[in-house]
């Protein structure tokens, strides 16, 4: 798995071969490989599997601790933007799946993620305004706003990976917070 994410994140999907990953993984042949995958697709929803469970066990421990809505959603971004920070490449590979894997019937593989990765958010976002603690707003579209944001992010560092992400970090999360909360002009 480590020399397929290696060999997607430096190569590209496109030129992701077995050959590639076998020789970077130091495999004599690619049988290896063929032997516990039929096909690249195969090797590709590994792939895709591994790194997305990377990306929720370094997210989800940081989220489940919050008990705010607030909090919760504000911590999440903040642990999406270091993962993408501390795990470069996977996040390279995930794009680069997400940017050109089709399942058999012509669907970005990535697409049944992001429709649950928004739905979570957007409870968030309900359970936010119905404890007060944001703002009235169309939950489903801030989600996908912040949802948006979060990508733009991701896309710019895999083409320009010196980007300042602490930087970036803390004018995504104020922007959210911004978005989202109460003004004191409001609050009275």
């Amino acid at each position: 798995m480590e020399s397929a994410i290696d060999t997607i994140a430096e190569l590209g999907y496109g030129r992701a071969s077995f050959a590639q990953i076998a020789s970077r993984a130091g495999l004599s042949s690619t049988r290896l490989i063929s032997y516990h995958f039929a096909e690249k697709d195969d090797l590709i929803r590994e792939v895709l599997r591994t790194v997305m469970a990377k990306f929720t066990d370094y997210v989800r421990p940081r989220t489940e601790r919050e008990s705010s809505p607030r909090a919760r959603l504000l911590t999440a971004l903040e642990a999406n933007v270091d993962f993408i920070g501390d795990h470069r490449r996977d996040v390279v590979t995930l794009h680069e799946i997400e940017r050109n894997y089709r399942t058999t019937d012509g669907r970005l593989v990535m697409q049944q993620r992001a429709e649950e990765d928004l739905e979570t958010l957007a409870s968030w976002l309900r359970d936010g305004q119905r404890l007060g603690e944001f703002r009235d707003f169309d939950p489903e579209g801030m989600a996908l706003f912040i949802l948006a944001l979060r990508n733009g992010v991701i896309h710019r560092y895999h083409v320009k990976p010196d980007l300042d992400l602490p930087a970036l970090k803390r004018e995504l999360i104020a922007m959210v917070d911004l978005a989202t909360r109460f003004s004191s002009a409001s609050n009275g």
